[in-house]
Formats: C-alpha cells, structure tokens, sequence
C-alpha cells in the first residue's frame, strides 16, 4: 500500500492580507442584534461572523454564499485556520 504524503489545502490560494470589517463582533449578529459564542475572521475578505458554537453560525454561512472557505480564529490568544470545505485545520 502506497502512502501518500499530506497535501496542503488547495484552499489556502484564497488567503489573502485582510483587515477586519467589524473588529467588534459579528458583522451580521451586529447587524441582526442577535449574540454570539466566538468570532472567526474570513481570510479572504475580512468578515468576522459567529462560529458554530454561536445560533446563527455566520461565519459558516460567508463561507458557503461567498466561496471563502479559509477562516482564522478571531479569538485572542488563538491563532488556528479551518477550512469549510474539508473540515479541517490548515
């Protein structure tokens, strides 16, 4: 049986330098006034939106109807990559 090596995301393409739109939270929970669990940034663009943990998971939901899979947490203290797509930390 043959082992193939770990590739590495193809997704990671879409990282790009970004500034957070909203720094204060969510951008749509702010919008919407609903609360949130934790914010991840969207590295594509810088949308900050809710994670999964939070009701309206946003940040799931940019990444689905705007196609940036590639998201950091938004937490202090916390430095880790997800892609949507596989599910997985990059």
């Amino acid at each position: 049986m043959t082992v193939l090596p770990d590739l590495p995301d193809p997704h990671l393409s879409m990282v790009r330098p970004v500034v957070p739109r909203t720094p204060q939270g969510c951008e749509d929970c702010l919008r919407e006034g609903t609360a949130w669990v934790h914010l991840r940034l969207c590295l594509t663009c810088g949308h900050v939106g809710c994670c999964d943990s939070s009701p309206m998971r946003h940040a799931r939901g940019h990444a689905a109807a705007d196609g940036h899979p590639i998201v950091r947490s938004f937490e202090p203290g916390e430095d880790w990559r997800w892609c949507f797509v596989h599910e997985a930390m990059v």
